[in-house]
């Protein structure tokens, strides 16, 4: 069974004020897709708030089709426009990676755990 597909990685800009401006013109396009793609579980392209001139990138999707269906949706070529607009500096690091097993951090005393706990 394949599992989620999270997408996750990092955008810079020429200045903060780029960087911010493709933050707010991207929000209406990370409302939409989230609202009307089916498996669209998160979809984030947020400021750094160390880093002034990094975009970082989150997202999560059901499965790999949702995502390839996103990849042939509106608001993927929108998004990328929209993002284009502000001049960028260097090669984007984003990446995908599929996740087969998910689980809480917290164990029942919520205690953090970096072991996968639930399969015992």
């Amino acid at each position: 069974m394949a599992g989620m597909i999270i997408i996750a990685g990092t955008l810079d800009y020429a200045s903060q004020e780029a960087r911010d401006g493709a933050v707010a013109a991207g929000r209406e396009l990370q409302e939409a897709t989230r609202r009307d793609e089916p498996g669209c579980l998160a979809y984030t392209f947020a400021a750094d708030p160390v880093v002034p001139t990094r975009m970082q990138v989150y997202e999560l999707w059901e499965n790999e089709a949702s995502l390839a269906a996103h990849f042939q949706h509106p608001n993927y070529f929108d998004m990328r426009t929209v993002l284009g607009q502000f001049e960028r500096v260097g090669i984007p690091a984003i990446a995908k990676y599929r996740c087969d097993l998910s689980e809480p951090v917290y164990d029942r005393t919520f205690t953090p755990r970096a072991d996968f706990f639930t399969a015992e």
